[in-house]
């Protein structure tokens, strides 16, 4: 496995063999990519400035200068990662009404949230790094996705496919309702199988956002 505090290689890309060009500004995403590598194989408090930085072939001060610390390079790494998620989700959903094209894009969101390595890694050994976004606020990533459904429901409710309500509320609800099963899939799924879980999730979703008179 590789120290992220004494080695400079990486599993991630070509993080660590990158040369900068000469008086250049060293891409974020060079060093996002590094972070990735030192987070899924250490977990976030196990992670240092200092091994992102020799990881990335950079000083810590270039690391410094651009995220203060583990946890601001942790949320822009979480907002690249699940923003590019979203955006290709959002590319191969575009068939049927507005309804079945949310309900059926938080699906695919929920599957690849669940099972992507950078949140089953902060699942699995810091849980709490997560407890503010579920506690106290809504962090860029949530607010990244809060966008994401917001659009099929403002279309929804133009094409008439979702009932007519509040929808800044109705994109919060599928929002926490998205969010809940992002988090828990993996231990709710030990004794449910997770095609038959998320096929009432889908239920849910249609049931709760199709117009009253709607049968289809």
């Amino acid at each position: 496995m590789t120290n992220c505090h004494t080695s400079r290689r990486s599993s991630v890309g070509d993080a660590s063999t990158r040369t900068p060009q000469q008086g250049g500004r060293i891409p974020d995403d060079v060093l996002l990519d590094a972070a990735r590598t030192c987070i899924i194989e250490r977990g976030p408090r196990a992670t240092t400035l200092t091994g992102i930085a020799r990881i990335a072939g950079v000083s810590r001060m270039t690391i410094y200068r651009r995220f203060p610390d583990v946890g601001t390079a942790l949320t822009a790494l979480l907002t690249r990662e699940f923003g590019a998620l979203l955006a290709d989700i959002t590319t191969r959903v575009h068939s049927g009404h507005a309804r079945d094209r949310l309900v059926h894009a938080t699906l695919d969101a929920v599957r690849a949230l669940s099972g992507h390595p950078l949140l089953r890694t902060v699942l699995r050994t810091d849980p709490e790094v997560l407890m503010p976004y579920v506690a106290d606020r809504l962090g860029a990533t949530q607010q990244q996705a809060e966008s994401f459904i917001a659009e099929f429901v403002a279309a929804g409710n133009a094409d008439g496919s979702i009932r007519a309500s509040c929808e800044a509320a109705q994109t919060r609800t599928v929002l926490l309702i998205a969010q809940s099963f992002t988090l828990s899939l993996q231990p709710a799924t030990v004794d449910i199988d997770a095609t038959t879980l998320l096929s009432e999730l889908e239920s849910t979703l249609q049931g709760a956002l199709r117009p009253e008179r709607s049968t289809t």
